[in-house]
């Protein structure tokens, strides 16, 4: 608790029903939330673990940890949820702000900042690319369907969280003891926004992106290969790549380096 109370944590939301949790002090920096089952600020252990992951870069800045908007209708595209954000960012800050997106957050951070560059000072995609990979594609799709069914779904997810195929049984194993505990509550809002990335390709817009951006990726990532970490940079005029050495999907975000890497960039001149 004090902990918390040192980091100034408050929650809310922005234009068009936005959640945000924010903690630290400084520069404004927003956090585009990696795939969640609710479009929810989260609760309990997922909180804490959420608030435990920011920590380091609360410690530089203001962090603004960002879901999508609740009611999300079907048929909703990437670029619609992008256009709902520069428009709720620009209400809350009034001018251009650092953009953090990680994993799902980041093929929203790259839409943004293609479609809407006034909104973005400097970019950084962690664990993400400029589309998903097939293999990560059928695995989100199938746990959407899954939970929009109303079985059991959260195993279908294993395949893109561990970095091993055995890794991968286990965990399947145990996320389909635990689905009942990890169960949306507006099941649509999931399928609409795995929809959403599933159609998600900027393959051919990179160049659009005018912000400074970085791109970070574990080596042993298995939603993204370091190459689609690679094209995703290359293809993005002023930017850079760091890809963490052995390092699985989740734990280049939780890398040593992580916050004093984007620290670096983000306040370089």
């Amino acid at each position: 608790m004090a902990k918390n109370a040192q980091l100034d944590v408050t929650e809310g939301t922005l234009e068009h029903e936005l959640p945000y949790l924010a903690l630290g002090s400084g520069r404004p920096l927003v956090f585009l939330r990696w795939f969640t089952p609710d479009h929810a600020n989260p609760r309990g252990w997922m909180r804490d673990s959420e608030i435990a992951t920011l920590t380091p870069l609360a410690r530089h800045y203001r962090v603004y940890a960002v879901n999508r908007a609740p009611g999300m209708p079907d048929g909703t595209t990437m670029a619609d949820i992008a256009t709902q954000h520069a428009a709720a960012l620009r209400a809350e800050f009034g001018g251009p702000v650092d953009v953090l997106g990680a994993s799902s957050g980041g093929s929203l951070a790259l839409q943004l900042a293609a479609d809407h560059p006034a909104a973005v000072r400097r970019l950084v995609i962690a664990s993400s690319g400029y589309r998903l990979e097939d293999h990560a594609r059928r695995s989100q799709l199938r746990y959407a369907e899954a939970v929009a069914e109303g079985h059991r779904a959260l195993h279908h997810m294993a395949p893109i969280t561990a970095s091993s195929p055995l890794l991968g049984r286990l965990g399947a194993a145990a996320m389909w003891l635990a689905d009942p505990l990890a169960r949306p509550k507006n099941p649509a809002d999931t399928l609409a926004f795995v929809r959403a990335e599933d159609g998600f390709d900027l393959s051919g817009r990179l160049g659009d992106i005018t912000a400074p951006t970085l791109v970070i990726g574990g080596e042993r990532d298995s939603a993204y290969s370091p190459a689609t970490f690679r094209h995703t940079a290359d293809g993005i005029p002023n930017s850079r790549l760091i890809i963490y050495p052995g390092t699985s999907h989740m734990g280049a975000i939780k890398h040593p380096r992580f916050a004093a890497d984007i620290a670096d960039f983000l306040d370089a001149a």
